[in-house]
């Protein structure tokens, strides 16, 4: 069966897996085992509460810790707040330690504080240390459970090595060579210890490493800089070159998935919810969406504003094209800005290129607002007849064009530049500050020339 198909029917028949006691109870008990923990993780996040523990604590040891790393950052935590310490020591020194310093981040000082006793001294010393990073950074996203060799090693015992250690192989296709003092100094391929003789010596057939990160870096600038060399690895070093650890093909993918998701709700001028939406408290969501549409009502009142000023100006069949006017300045700012967003996102727009990029959007303005200028006297005069009037109309909209696209072009970059999120400048504010300013520019500009 398809696994949605069985998670929908798994869930509308939780009970019985909670309290299996007919033999058609104990073979869905035993197909919802044979799923895959994600799969189970996720059927886990759509059920109440109770019945959530109940179900993770029959699961058996080794598939309660796979769906513990699967789980999402408030499923782990509520899952913590049950176990008894002897489960949570099992589940949490089996976790990987770049997720354990992401779930105690979101830790009280005194659970923190709890929760390090559980932990082998090894572990602890490394969350410790990660804690030390910003979140956000490169260091706060590295894996440091990652094996090194020095330089010094010959192929037959870095093999000895390996072979004894059995390390991730995702994580060491490519493994990073260090000198006594941990320093980095290149990396290898795990071919090249097949290929070359078992004498030769790392330092003999060293690679250079495209790519090398600070831990300070930012993790979507880290991001940007892997894909633009088309890396699923990379190591972080200290200011003074000394290895830390690795930035893992996995970590890049959430790195993507999360900035992309900020930029969804930043588009949307919401501020980004952490946890997944059925498990953010419902007014928590509408504290988030209901402020901001507060704040931009309230700044829409400028338009009433307007109107009422220019009332005597706008009489007649000139009112009836306001909606046109200010909503294709609203979709020329957003269509510029989603470009430029994207643009610098994928760092094709850069510091050395903004002068380039701007003023090939002034001609681009200009000539896309030529254009509709044209049709919409065309439209104007065809329904209506009155010259002056449609001159009124494309003139406004030829104005209103090439601020919205100069607009949506110019402040993101803006934002940019004040460290400031630029997918802020899309969406609601900027249709918002468009539909003041055209409807400003229409009634200035309908007034000198028809008046």
């Amino acid at each position: 069966m398809n696994s949605e198909l069985l998670l929908q029917e798994l869930h509308q028949r939780v009970d019985e897996l909670i309290s299996p006691e007919t033999p058609e109870a104990h073979e869905r008990w035993a197909q919802f085992l044979e799923l895959h923990p994600a799969d189970i993780a996720q059927l886990l996040s759509m059920v109440s509460k109770e019945q959530c523990q109940q179900l993770f604590l029959r699961l058996p040891i080794t598939l309660r810790i796979e769906v513990f790393g699967e789980s999402s950052t408030s499923m782990k935590l509520f899952a913590l707040s049950f176990l008894n310490d002897q489960d949570k020591a099992g589940i949490l020194n089996n976790t990987p330690i770049d997720e354990l310093t992401d779930l105690f981040d979101e830790l009280s000082d005194d659970e923190l504080k709890r929760y390090l006793t559980l932990l082998s001294t090894q572990d602890r010393q490394q969350v410790l240390s990660l804690m030390k990073f910003d979140p956000e950074s490169a260091g706060g996203i590295m894996n440091t459970e990652v094996l090194t060799l020095l330089q010094d090693f010959t192929v037959e015992k870095c093999i000895h090595i390996l072979q004894r250690l059995q390390p991730r192989r995702d994580l060491h296709q490519q493994i990073y060579v260090t000198d006594q003092e941990n320093k980095l100094v290149g990396h290898i391929q795990l071919e090249d210890l097949v290929l070359k003789s078992p004498k030769d010596r790392l330092s003999s057939f060293l690679r250079e490493n495209e790519l090398v990160l600070f831990a300070n870096e930012d993790r979507e600038e880290v991001a940007k800089k892997m894909i633009h060399y088309g890396l699923m690895t990379a190591p972080v070093i200290t200011s003074n070159e000394r290895f830390l650890g690795v930035i893992s093909s996995d970590t890049l993918v959430d790195v993507i998935e999360q900035e992309a998701s900020e930029d969804v709700y930043r588009i949307s001028a919401m501020t980004p919810i952490k946890y997944p939406y059925f498990e953010t408290p419902f007014f928590r969501i509408f504290y988030e969406r209901s402020y901001i549409l507060i704040i931009l009502l309230l700044a829409q009142s400028l338009s009433s504003m307007i109107l009422k000023q220019y009332e005597a100006t706008l009489c007649g069949f000139l009112i009836y094209f306001i909606t046109m006017l200010i909503s294709t300045g609203g979709n020329s700012s957003s269509q510029t800005s989603a470009l430029v967003i994207q643009g610098m996102a994928a760092g094709e727009i850069t510091p050395g290129n903004v002068m380039r990029f701007l003023r090939r959007e002034l001609r681009m303005a200009f000539m896309i607002a030529g254009v509709l200028s044209v049709f919409s006297f065309l439209r104007v005069y065809l329904t209506y007849g009155e010259f002056m009037g449609s001159i009124a109309v494309s003139v406004s909209l030829f104005f209103i064009v090439l601020l919205s696209v100069m607009l949506g072009a110019g402040i993101p970059i803006l934002l940019k530049r004040l460290n400031i999120d630029p997918a802020y400048a899309a969406g609601p504010f900027l249709a918002t500050l468009m539909d003041i300013f055209g409807l400003l520019i229409y009634c200035q500009i309908s007034k000198l020339i028809l008046h």
